[in-house]
């Protein structure tokens, strides 16, 4: 498989957003008199904005309409990353890495405003020429539909590219859309085993990202 280029998720691949995720989420829906349950945070990790505040304001018993969970939830989250963005360990170095070989995209679950503040204070913006979230496309997480979208406007067949993911959710999407997927899990989140099968190769550090493991080399 002849790779042009390359997509990266953003939370779990290059930050270590998922703990602040399920904190924020998690307190959020103990405020409003929600029920947390045990496969919550499983279920959540992937969903674009408006499933996740669905999720939340139906299943979970928050009062709230999935705007205003939205909304609510998103605030506090960018509360958390103007204070402090957890780059995970090698993820700058990376990206460049990765960089200097083909062009890059985000392909992430976190809405627009998440992803300009993230990838603006820790700089990675400068090596992505297109990034999107699953608000600017039809269906979230496990659907292609994000990964299209970014090879697209990169002027590429998905089938084309390589993704790095890490969750259940996101290993399916990229490989629905037919890129070599490249599975960068965390050790506190596992995917399902019939989510990582799916991927061609798997790491357990970003040190390990190299040009030629992308390339199947």
């Amino acid at each position: 498989m002849h790779i042009a280029a390359v997509v990266f998720d953003m939370d779990g691949v290059l930050i270590d957003s998922e703990p602040v995720w399920e904190q924020v989420r998690r307190q959020y829906v103990a405020e409003q008199g929600g029920r947390w349950l045990p496969d919550t945070q499983q279920r959540l990790m992937g969903m674009s904005t408006g499933e996740w505040s669905d999720y939340l304001s139906t299943e979970l018993g928050v009062g709230a309409t999935p705007d205003t969970v939205a909304n609510d939830v998103i605030d506090r989250m960018a509360q958390h990353y103007e204070q402090s963005v957890p780059l995970l360990p090698g993820a700058v170095e990376a990206v460049q890495r990765i960089s200097e070989h083909w062009p890059l995209a985000v392909a992430s679950s976190s809405p627009r405003s998440l992803i300009d503040t993230v990838l603006g204070r820790t700089g990675l913006i400068e090596f992505f020429g297109v990034t999107f979230s699953t608000e600017e496309v039809d269906r979230g997480k496990p659907a292609p539909d994000v990964y299209v979208a970014a090879a697209a406007f990169m002027r590429h067949k998905s089938t084309e590219c390589a993704a790095v993911e890490d969750s259940s959710n996101g290993l399916r999407a990229a490989h629905a859309a037919g890129m070599r997927v490249i599975a960068a899990p965390r050790p506190e989140y596992p995917p399902a085993p019939d989510a990582l099968a799916l991927a061609a190769e798997v790491i357990d550090t970003l040190d390990k990202l190299t040009p030629q493991l992308v390339a199947g080399e």
